[in-house]
């Protein structure tokens, strides 16, 4: 589903997506960071799915949204290429595959309430 986003690698545009819920993550120093989970991301200007989830860290443009489980909300983001997969030097094992996702999300608006 994200190999669509590849047709737009570098570009910032709009999305929307419903928001699910917090969770945390260890960042590299070892301390624990809020995350947010957005389902059913789509892109509102072709009205398709770009991808199932994403996760971004709680940043304040997300804090002041106020956001609820259930709430659908409107942001901007860029696409990125990553590498994902398995490897293992040691044995020259290299399973690493492309795919793309959103980062640096901006203007963040709450769009619909989901109660």
């Amino acid at each position: 589903m994200r190999k669509e986003l590849g047709k737009s690698e570098g570009q910032r545009r709009k999305f929307k997506a419903i928001f699910s819920r917090l969770g945390t993550k260890t960042n590299y120093k070892g301390h624990a960071e809020t995350t947010v989970l957005l389902t059913s991301v789509i892109d509102p200007e072709i009205d398709t799915p770009v991808a199932d989830h994403v996760w971004f860290n709680f940043t304040k443009g997300f804090e002041a949204a106020g956001l609820s489980p259930g709430d659908v909300v409107e942001f901007e983001a860029r696409i990125k290429q990553y590498k994902k997969g398995y490897v293992n030097s040691r044995y020259q094992i290299n399973r690493q595959t492309v795919d793309y996702k959103l980062s640096h999300p901006t203007k963040i608006r709450l769009v619909k309430s989901g109660q």
